[in-house]
C-alpha cells in the first residue's frame, strides 16, 4: 500500500451569504472530490492542540502525526531547514515577512504578494544595512523570509501578521514574556522600524509604488525558536521513503526535518496561479517509487487571506479538476493500492481573513474499505462521517491503519 495526502490549505470556510449561505467547498464544482468521499471514509480532525494559535505549522505538523509540544520550535526553525540555513545550538530562528504597512496600519502580509526577483533585492540590501555577526537576514520565496538571531531568548509573544490586517502596527510590536527575554525584544522591535526607514524609498518600492503596487516597506518577525528534535516519518510510521511537494517553505522545511525528500516542481507559486498539472505530475511520479507522498496546495489559504471568496472558490475547483482527477484516474489503474486522503489544515474563512481552530472535514479512500454514505465533501457532510471527531497523532494512524 502506498500513501498520499493532498492537503488544500485553508480550504475550509463558512456559509457566505453572496454564495446562497454555503461555503465555498459547498458551492464549488468539485464532482472528483465528491466521488472520492463516497468512496471512502469521512470525518472532522481538529488539528490545533489546546493553547496554541491556528497556525499552518502547528496544523501541519498535526496531520503528519507530531505532538506539537515535543516538537515545534516555530516556523523560522522550519523554513531554515527548507533553505539550507543551519540552526546552531544558542542561535534563534523567525520567520521574516516583507509586508505592507499604510498610515502606520498593516495593509496586508504579503506587500502585495511581491514577487522572488524584487522580495531577494530588498532582504539583501537589508542584510547589507542591518546584518550583523548578532543578526543575519536569509532570502526565502516571495514574502516569506528568514531571519537567525546569535543568543535570542524565544519567551517573546509575537502575532502573524496575516492574522491582524487593518490593525495599528506600532500596537502589535513584539512584547517580552520574561524579564530575560526583554533585550531579545528590545532589539528585534528596533530592527522593525529601522527597516522601515530603510525600505521606504527604496528604489524597488518606488518601482512598486509608481505601478500602483503596494510597497514592502517594513519586515516583521515572529514565530521565535531553536533548532526542532523530530523523529522522521520514515521511522515513526515504518516508511521505506517518502516526498514532499509544496511551494511553501514552512512546509518544506517539515519535510526535511520529517525524512522527506522535497521535490520542486517548476512554476509553483503558492497562489492561484500555480502549476497544478505539474505538482499532480510529481505526485504520481513519487508514488511510484516512494511509499508516502505529501501533496501541499497553498493556494485557497492566499485566497481567504485576501477575502476573496470568488478566488477560494476557483481554487478549490482547479484543485479538484487539475489535481485530484490526474492523480485519481492515474493511481486508479495501478496493481498497488494508493490509499488518498484530502482535506485542509485549518479553515481560512473570507470573512475573517485569517486562519480558526474550528475542526476540518477529511476524507481516506482506501481501495477495497467499505464506504461510509457520505457522498459529497464539505465542512457539514464529514460530520456524518464514520471516523467522527478525531484530534493528535489519531489522522495518521488511521490512515495507514
Amino acid at each position: 500500500m502506498k500513501y498520499l495526502i493532498i492537503l488544500g490549505d485553508g480550504m475550509a470556510d463558512e456559509p457566505i451569504a453572496a454564495l446562497g449561505n454555503k461555503t465555498p467547498l459547498q458551492a464549488a464544482n468539485i464532482p472528483n472530490i465528491d466521488k472520492i468521499a463516497a468512496l471512502g471514509r469521512n470525518g472532522m480532525f481538529d488539528t490545533i492542540p489546546t493553547g496554541y494559535s491556528p497556525g499552518s505549522e502547528i496544523a501541519n505538523l498535526t496531520v503528519l502525526g507530531y505532538d506539537v509540544n515535543k516538537v515545534f520550535e516555530g516556523r523560522g526553525s522550519l523554513e531554515a531547514a527548507s533553505i539550507g540555513v543551519a540552526i546552531e545550538p544558542g542561535e534563534m530562528a523567525m520567520r521574516c515577512n516583507l509586508i505592507c504597512i499604510q498610515d502606520d496600519k498593516i495593509k496586508n502580509h504579503s506587500a502585495g504578494h511581491i514577487g522572488n526577483e524584487e522580495a531577494t533585492e530588498l532582504i539583501l540590501f537589508l542584510e547589507k544595512e542591518l546584518g550583523s555577526e548578532l543578526a543575519s537576514f536569509y532570502p526565502g520565496v516571495s514574502y516569506r523570509h528568514l531571519f537567525k538571531m546569535k543568543g535570542g531568548n524565544k519567551q517573546l509573544k509575537c502575532t502573524a501578521p496575516h492574522d491582524v490586517p487593518g490593525a495599528a502596527f506600532a500596537n502589535l510590536m513584539i512584547k517580552a514574556l520574561t524579564p530575560e527575554a526583554q533585550a531579545t525584544a528590545d532589539f528585534l522591535n528596533d530592527l522593525t522600524l529601522r527597516s522601515q526607514a530603510l525600505l521606504e524609498n527604496h528604489p524597488v518600492n518606488l518601482k512598486r509604488a509608481a505601478q500602483g503596487k503596494d510597497k514592502a516597506n517594513s519586515i516583521w518577525l515572529w514565530s521565535p525558536g531553536y533548532k526542532p528534535e523530530m523523529e522522521t516519518l520514515i521511522d515513526k510510521y515504518n516508511f521505506k521513503n517518502g516526498s514532499v511537494i509544496s511551494a511553501v517553505d514552512l512546509i518544506k522545511g517539515i519535510g526535511v526535518y520529517a525524512g522527506l525528500e522535497v521535490i520542486e516542481v517548476e512554476g509553483a507559486t503558492g497562489l492561484y496561479d500555480t502549476n497544478y498539472e505539474g505538482k499532480a505530475q510529481a505526485a504520481i511520479d513519487a508514488l511510484r517509487t516512494n511509499d508516502f507522498v505529501y501533496l501541499h496546495i497553498e493556494a485557497s489559504d492566499e485566497a481567504g487571506h485576501e477575502g476573496d471568496f470568488e478566488l477560494k472558490l476557483k481554487t478549490i475547483e482547479y484543485l479538484d479538476a487539475r489535481v485530484v482527477k490526474t492523480i485519481f484516474d492515474e493511481v486508479s489503474t495501478w496493481n498497488e493500492p494508493v490509499t488518498i486522503a484530502i482535506l485542509p489544515d485549518h479553515p481560512t474563512p473570507c470573512a475573517y481573513k485569517t486562519h480558526t481552530i474550528s475542526p476540518i472535514p477529511f476524507i481516506i479512500y482506501k481501495p477495497g474499505e467499505q464506504a461510509d454514505s457520505v457522498m459529497v465533501y464539505d465542512e457539514f457532510a464529514q460530520q456524518a462521517g464514520s471516523y467522527g471527531l478525531i484530534k493528535g497523532d489519531e489522522f495518521m494512524k488511521v490512515l495507514i491503519g
